[in-house]
C-alpha cells in the first residue's frame, strides 16, 4: 500500500545512501528545514535541469538555513558522475531498493505511449526543522519549480 502523506504529517524516518556510500537517515537532518525532492533518473534532460536549478539557488537555500537533498534510485557512483558532469552543488542520495520512494508515495504507475510502467513521480517535500511535512508538490513541472520551493522554504525558515 502506497503511503499518502499530507502537510502536517511527520516525514517518514527513512535511510538513504550518500554518494560516498554512507547511510543518512532523515532524522539526522532535523534541526533545520529540508527540501527533499524526488526525481526519476540522473542525466536525463528534466532531471538535469531540476538539479541545476536547485544548485543555482543553493546559496539562497543555505542563507535561509534550509538543506536540499535530491533522491533517485540511481546508485551512488552514478550520482557522483552526474554531479561532477553538471557541476551540481546540491546533495544527492540514493534509494536503490525503492523503500524511500514507497514511504513518500512517489513510486507510482506511469504511462508512456500507452505502455504502463512503475517509476518515480517527480515530487518535492518541504520538511520543517522538527521533521513535519510543511508542503508537498506532486507531478512537478521543472521550469520555475526550484524558485517556488525557495520562496516557500524562506517563508518557513522565517516563521
Amino acid at each position: 500500500m502506497m503511503a499518502q502523506l499530507n502537510p502536517g504529517d511527520m516525514a517518514p524516518d527513512v535511510t538513504l545512501t550518500t554518494p560516498e556510500g554512507g547511510a543518512l537517515t532523515l532524522s539526522q537532518m532535523r534541526g533545520r528545514p529540508l527540501v527533499l525532492y524526488f526525481y526519476p533518473k540522473d542525466d536525463t534532460s528534466g532531471c538535469t535541469r531540476e538539479a541545476q536549478d536547485f544548485s543555482h539557488l543553493k546559496a539562497a537555500f543555505d542563507g535561509a538555513g534550509v538543506a536540499v537533498l535530491g533522491v533517485s534510485k540511481d546508485p551512488p557512483a552514478k550520482h557522483v558522475k552526474f554531479a561532477a558532469k553538471h557541476n551540481l552543488t546540491v546533495a544527492l542520495a540514493s534509494d536503490e531498493d525503492g523503500s524511500v520512494c514507497e514511504a513518500f508515495g512517489t513510486w507510482i504507475e506511469k504511462s508512456l505511449y500507452g505502455r504502463k510502467y512503475m517509476g518515480i513521480d517527480r515530487a518535492t517535500f518541504l520538511i520543517d526543522a522538527e521533521g513535519r511535512i510543511a508542503k508537498i508538490w506532486r507531478k512537478v513541472k521543472v521550469p520555475g519549480h526550484a524558485g517556488a520551493v525557495l520562496a516557500e522554504a524562506e517563508a518557513l525558515a522565517r516563521a
